[in-house]
């Protein structure tokens, strides 16, 4: 089975890679920008149109709302920015905003933290590939008639990119983010020279539409909560600014510092991206609705359901470039690609937070471990099987998955920064330097603002949009909570029953005797080669057990058995169902019952086949036997091996493939002793 894997292994995934060239996957800036900020810079293609879309359930009037709305985004992208600059110095070892709150606020902190980024994770891809498959649709049909299947596919294409190791799946992103960076500012100063410098009207495709409002004359209270419900999925830019914190590891030295600079350097870019496209699509009169079929007019007409309503950045990129030309194409071509990639900040915060909660006892422990191309690839699979999961049951639908979105994110964006908080508070009581305490004062400062603001904006984000879909990702959190907990309860009764005793205990204590107890179906080397093994653990007492399934078969071993006078005692039990474990394991019990000081060690022959299909044909009853046995207290059981010749065939034909790798070996190092250590040969 290894063999048949492992070809189409290392051709979709590379070669493996030794552990000791972990440090050649650290990242630059140039690299980390577009690895860990994707999903910020890539949220200014949907959190405008977001904005737009709950602005229009009272009509055209209410887009004058927009800058301001703008604004109260950009101040809470620069505090979250400025927080998570103190995170990255004083918690650089990669737990991030997990790390600040189970340090500082206790476990129970730390897990609801962890459960909510794992759920942001998941959201953050099925968005993310949502909204460009939405995206590409706009310039090919097919994207859109076919979006689920779009969007599976490109999960799994991402997945087998991430699972090529974070460095070389890094270099890949980076040209289509710096392209729809480069282009996005492009349109944004192009469109500003045209309207600001040459007095042109540009307008978008659905300049000329009305918009149905669904409430009209929205004042007072209402009005204010539709304007925070606004502002609330405005807030979907926000995403993935924890990533880099989670990230540091991946850095190169100095790791806090190129981290805090990618931070800044990505904040400002966020911002102004999403600043200049909604004053764009403000001056091109770009027209969005809940329900575009029927809230959208064309001379006081419902548009229909033909009508696909295509993204702000879409339409404004049609307004400034025109439709169809090469530099619209370009840029729908980019956001597609970078929103597909923006899903690499959760590849690579979702392995490593789930690395570092398995080390800790809430996941499986498969997940702490790296893969061969240093890559944590079993999260990297999780996360693509969630992901893909919730794109088919939400059906790629960007509008209805973004109402899941953004909960996550200010969990843990708010108990962090009330974690920070603590960690200054507590760092200030012992720290006598006059100069480290300005420092210290001036961080928690912008902690304790980070903190409010973002509690605030939790608030805001449960109540705006908690009957909208935000419920199903509370209700995530919890089963990831609960998940986590079980796990931890588990590790920890385990480690407790296993801890190895101060003091005299029953497991040191040597057996009375040892029975020895040879299965036996039929005389051949198999049989024999065991019989020899058994012999040589000078047991107590030793005996073959055999279970008369055929009676014919059962007097032909016994007569071969005479013949061959073999000075072993043959023991044979009766199964008058032709079974063959559940004898087995009731004369084990009765030895153990007889003897309970005594053990019993059951010896097993086995084949050792070299192709897939043959493990079908063989060894099936004795790995049910192990399988049961292995519940029996004082039981032991040992494999004997025999290997037939396609055993051998196949090892030599795999020892002469020039980079084979025994399973495991990644891991263990090479097999071969340094040539230092060798033993001298005979004619030296």
């Amino acid at each position: 089975m290894s063999k048949l894997t492992d070809v189409p292994k290392r051709i979709l995934i590379g070669r493996a890679l030794r552990s000791d060239r972990l440090g050649e996957t650290l990242l630059p800036k140039r690299i980390a920008l577009p690895v860990f900020a994707s999903d910020p810079l890539s949220s200014v293609a949907y959190a405008p149109g977001e904005v737009l879309l709950v602005l229009s359930i009272a009509g055209v009037s209410a887009y004058h709302f927009s800058p301001w709305i703008a604004v109260a985004v950009v101040v809470l992208m620069f505090t979250v920015v400025a927080s998570y600059r103190q995170n990255v110095h004083a918690y650089p070892s990669g737990g991030g905003d997990y790390e600040v709150a189970n340090t500082n606020l206790g476990p129970k902190a730390g897990l609801t933290v962890a459960s909510a980024l794992l759920v942001d994770y998941v959201l953050t891809v099925a968005v993310s590939i949502s909204s460009g498959v939405e995206n590409l649709g706009s310039a090919i049909p097919f994207f859109v008639e076919h979006k689920v299947l779009c969007a599976v596919g490109i999960i799994v294409l991402l997945t087998l990119m991430n699972l090529r190791g974070v460095k070389e799946s890094g270099k890949l992103f980076a040209i289509p983010t710096y392209v729809f960076v480069v282009g996005v500012f492009v349109m944004i100063g192009w469109g500003a020279f045209r309207g600001l410098v040459l007095d042109e009207t540009m307008r978008a495709p659905t300049a000329g539409f009305e918009i149905k409002a669904e409430h009209q004359g929205l004042a007072g209270f209402a009005l204010v909560f539709l304007m925070l419900r606004a502002f609330s999925s405005g807030c979907a830019a926000l995403t993935g600014v924890e990533a880099i914190s989670n990230g540091v590891p991946a850095f190169r030295k100095p790791k806090s510092k190129n981290a805090a600079t990618t931070l800044a350097a990505m904040g400002l870019l966020a911002v102004t991206m999403f600043c200049g496209i909604i004053g764009l699509a403000m001056a091109t009169k770009v027209r969005m609705a809940e329900n575009p079929a029927h809230d959208l007019l064309r001379n006081g007409v419902p548009i229909g359901d033909g009508y696909v309503q295509n993204p702000v950045i879409s339409q404004v990129a049609a307004a400034v470039f025109g439709d169809g030309t090469f530099f619209f194409v370009l840029l729908a071509a980019a956001t597609a690609l970078v929103l597909f990639l923006a899903a690499n900040t959760a590849y690579n915060g979702f392995p490593l937070l789930g690395s570092i909660l398995a080390q800790d006892r809430y996941l499986p422990r498969q997940l702490h471990t790296r893969g061969d191309r240093l890559a944590f690839s079993n999260g990297i699979v999780l996360l693509a099987g969630a992901a893909g999961l919730l794109v088919w049951i939400y059906g790629a639908d960007s509008t209805r998955l973004i109402q899941l979105y953004i909960v996550g994110v200010f969990v843990s964006f708010t108990l962090s920064q009330t974690g920070m908080v603590r960690h200054w508070n507590r760092h200030l009581r012992t720290e006598k330097d006059q100069a480290k305490r300005r420092h210290m004062i001036r961080s928690r400062a912008i902690n304790t603002f980070g903190a409010f603001f973002t509690g605030l904006v939790l608030v805001v984000v449960l109540v705006t949009k908690f009957t909208h879909g935000a419920w199903v990702a509370l209700v995530g959190m919890v089963i990831f909570y609960a998940t986590m907990t079980a796990i931890r309860k588990h590790y920890d009764r385990v480690a407790d029953e296993i801890a190895a005793p101060e003091g005299p205990s029953d497991d040191v204590v040597r057996p009375s005797r040892v029975h020895s107890v040879v299965l036996i179906s039929k005389i051949h080397r198999p049989t024999l080669r065991a019989l020899a093994y058994a012999k040589l653990l000078r047991s107590h007492t030793l005996e073959a057990l055999s279970v008369n399934v055929d009676p014919a078969e059962t007097k032909a071993l016994q007569e071969e058995w005479s013949r061959r006078g073999i000075d072993v005692p043959l023991k044979v039990l009766d199964s008058p169902y032709r079974e063959i474990t559940r004898p087995i394991i009731e004369y084990v019990k009765g030895l153990r019952k007889e003897s309970p000081r005594d053990a019993v060690s059951v010896i097993i022959p086995e084949y050792v086949v070299g192709h897939w299909y043959e493990h079908i044909l063989h060894n099936q009853s004795a790995l049910r036997l192990k399988g049961r046995l292995l519940f029996t207290p004082g039981v032991m059981v040992t494999s004997v091996p025999y290997q037939l010749e396609s055993s051998e065939v196949a090892r030599k034909r795999a020892r002469k493939r020039q980079d084979w790798n025994a399973p495991g070996a990644v891991r263990r190092g090479p097999a071969e002793r340094p040539k230092e250590t060798r033993a001298p040969s005979a004619k030296s």
